[in-house]
């Protein structure tokens, strides 16, 4: 990456290779502001990344996943938007990825997004934290993937740093590349059900609970972090919606 930049523009992209990391990014460059998508070092297919991204107009940093290192790049970079959409599956978590970083929930969802916290508070530059969360993570639970996202929800309220909090249901689409043949069938199903009960005069849950795809959220956060008067907001399927269709920004989101 060469170059300077104006720390005002530059957002800073980790999980940019997934679904919805690249719609953000995409977004982000449609916004006029100077992307980075962060890519693994050792990712399989980071040739492929790096061609992906520079295409769109946005550049690619590779800094491992050690918290100095990343606490460097942050410090050099001073984003004004840190995304941290990071995450793994327990199928992916079986098979293993050749990462340096284990595919668990304990070592991606919660380790990596808290690192990048962590850094993040101790370069300076007092950037907008934007995390990816899920719908029900305010509660407790025994789940493992929910239980860690609200253990970085916590984090991110208590940090200081101002924030976006987005608490989608299903993520899922057509375009999306990744084989995940029962997420889509139960967005699917979901959806449909939720139409039915929209029509029955329950327009309020429909809203709260429909699936959004990865370009609609890609739209909402980068909106939301850029138009956000709020310190902290969280933002769940409704104001995610709001926040991707509206020119105004999105209304019906909650402060932290």
């Amino acid at each position: 990456m060469d170059g300077p930049t104006s720390p005002a523009e530059l957002v800073f992209v980790a999980g940019a290779t997934g679904y919805t990391g690249r719609a953000v990014v995409r977004e982000a460059i449609a916004w006029g502001l100077d992307a980075v998508a962060h890519v693994r070092p050792d990712s399989a297919r980071l040739d492929h990344w790096r061609a992906h991204f520079e295409e769109l107009g946005a550049r690619v940093d590779t800094t491992p996943w050690v918290p100095a290192e990343i606490q460097a790049t942050l410090e050099r970079l001073a984003p004004s938007q840190i995304h941290a959409l990071l995450g793994t599956t327990r199928k992916r978590g079986k098979r293993g990825s050749g990462s340096a970083v284990a595919d668990t929930y304990e070592a991606v969802d919660y380790g990596l997004p808290i690192m990048l916290l962590e850094a993040a508070l101790a370069s300076g530059s007092r950037p907008r934290f934007v995390y990816l969360s899920a719908l029900g993570a305010d509660r407790p639970s025994m789940n493992a993937y929910m239980a860690v996202r609200r253990r970085v929800e916590l984090a991110v309220r208590e940090s200081g740093l101002p924030y976006v909090i987005a608490r989608p249901g299903f993520i899922s689409g057509d375009d999306r590349d990744e084989p995940r043949a029962g997420e889509r069938v139960a967005s699917v199903i979901s959806d449909g059900v939720l139409s039915v009960l929209g029509a029955l005069g329950a327009k309020r849950t429909r809203a709260r609970y429909s699936s959004l795809t990865g370009s609609e959220l890609g739209a909402a956060l980068v909106r939301l972090a850029c138009t956000a008067d709020e310190d902290g907001v969280i933002a769940e399927a409704d104001a995610l919606r709001a926040a991707a269709t509206s020119r105004r920004g999105a209304s019906g989101f909650v402060r932290g």
